[in-house]
């Protein structure tokens, strides 16, 4: 039931807008083209002449004007007290750090020999691709 209503809303919608299409085209082929207001003409403004001639250049005076002197620093008059010193900090003594224990000694252990014979041998595997019958073709029967 869900589906068919999907289905006649879908045809419905493409009944409408398709039919849209089509009116409007209708009437953009059967009216005729309003007229528009002419635009009004608006008057060249006056614009005033380039000059030709550049201005002259000001002057660049070659001299430079004397630096000014240094000033003077007041002197201090009587005797003047020592600046104040900044204080030592004491040393500081850091306890002896203790000692690391040291670790157990483990026993040795004696392991049994390795066995003389050698050991056996790994077949290897062929890397020789073997024909299958399915894709080779049959033999021939008759000598040349």
């Amino acid at each position: 039931m869900a589906s068919m209503k999907t289905f006649i809303t879908s045809l419905f919608l493409f009944v409408a807008l398709s039919n849209m299409s089509l009116e409007a085209r209708n009437l953009l082929q059967t009216t005729t083209q309003p007229n528009l207001p002419n635009i009004p003409t608006l008057p060249n403004p006056t614009l005033p002449s380039i000059p030709t001639t550049l201005p002259p250049l000001p002057s660049i005076p070659t001299t430079l004007p004397p630096l000014p002197s240094m000033p003077t620093l007041p002197q201090p008059q009587g005797n003047v007290p020592p600046l104040p010193t900044i204080p030592s900090m004491p040393k500081l003594t850091m306890p002896p750090l203790p000692s690391i224990p040291t670790n157990p000694t483990l026993p040795s252990l004696n392991f049994p020999p390795f066995p003389s014979n050698s050991l056996p041998n790994i077949p290897s595997i062929s890397t020789i691709i073997s024909s299958i019958p399915f894709f080779s073709p049959p033999p021939s029967t008759s000598s040349p």
